[in-house]
């Protein structure tokens, strides 16, 4: 996969914190760096997509009452649990 250049400033202790980590790890700061961005990138496009979701379910008029969703919870570990509503 190509690569691309992308300049950063951090602050000088995250900086230092980060030469000591791709030190023990033997592994190259931009790598390191890359990989913490592919995290986050991914982490906040699963939570938007599912937060978009949800409100599209709630324009929809799919939600679930905050009594309905209390009571559920409630069972929880009780002989008698419920189902989750729908």
């Amino acid at each position: 996969m190509a690569t691309e250049t992308l300049s950063i400033r951090i602050d000088a202790e995250t900086k230092k914190r980060l030469s000591a980590l791709s030190k023990r790890s033997k592994r190259s700061k931009s790598f390191l760096a890359a990989e913490a961005i592919t995290a986050y990138v991914e982490s906040e496009e699963w939570q938007l997509g599912e937060l978009h979701a949800g409100i599209a379910e709630l324009e929809s008029g799919r939600e679930v009452s905050h009594e309905k969703v209390a009571k559920w919870l409630n069972s929880w570990g009780r002989a008698n649990e419920t189902k989750a509503p729908r």
